[in-house]
């Protein structure tokens, strides 16, 4: 059975749902990191609290402190590769078991759908889990070459290199966040897409409340009121 023709089955509706879907983790994500510049979130906030952390990181006596932070948004990152790895296995391992799939199908379906539909909306969510491994992978790699210039900047105020391969250090720093932001936010709709097992429906609203909590985290969540508070760092 080839997988166009299969496509005639998905009805208006459920072809609306997937691309709202994917419409709304492009908007988002390109949302969060084109902020209006009277409300920036909360990733673009960071930003110059970042850079401001490696302008105090020349001076810093010892550094052991600043190779603590940056070692653990390393495991951070590392831990979540590992987990979207086996969430990887598990979503591959479910496509490829037909019968197991129809079992759960039969269980949540509203209505008799081939089987190679109920594949493609696991690997929707597959394909989500696996930008996002990537994403945190990468964000890994880039938080280890923030610790080498890191490493390699003089602790002396005077030196011309100091300041200028800490602001290096900050906006590597800062890719590797972003990197880091992006894999959430597919791991966030990942698991919002597992709504369209239930239906459209399902689907919509899931897709919609995956929505409103990334906004709500990066535009209107108590820590960004808190890291509003008092003196802003320089970007």
């Amino acid at each position: 059975m080839s997988f166009l023709p299969t496509l005639s089955a998905l009805s208006p509706l459920e072809l609306l749902a997937g691309l709202f879907l994917l419409l709304s983790w492009l908007a988002i994500g390109w949302f969060i990191e084109h902020p209006p510049a009277r409300h920036p979130s909360v990733s673009h906030l960071m930003q110059a609290y970042r850079r401001e952390w490696m302008r105090e990181f020349v001076t810093r006596q010892p550094r052991i402190f600043d190779a603590t932070i940056v070692d653990s948004l390393r495991q951070g990152t590392s831990f979540l590769a590992s987990a979207c790895m086996i969430a990887i296995g598990g979503g591959v391992a479910m496509i490829g078991n037909g019968e197991q799939l129809r079992g759960i199908a039969d269980d949540l379906a509203l209505g008799p759908e081939p089987l190679l539909i109920w594949q493609g909306k696991m690997l929707i969510t597959v394909l989500f889990v696996t930008n996002a491994m990537l994403k945190f992978i990468w964000s890994h790699r880039l938080f280890g070459y923030c610790a080498i210039l890191m490493g390699s900047a003089p602790n002396d105020v005077d030196s011309p290199v100091a300041y200028a391969r800490a602001a290096q250090a900050a906006e590597i720093n800062i890719l590797a966040a972003r990197s880091f932001n992006r894999g959430l936010r597919s791991v966030y709709f990942a698991l919002g897409s597992l709504g369209w097992l239930l239906g459209p429906l399902a689907l919509l609203v899931t897709t919609a409340a995956t929505l409103y909590l990334t906004w709500r985290r990066e535009f209107a969540s108590r820590s960004r009121g808190i890291l509003l508070l008092g003196a802003e760092p320089t970007p």
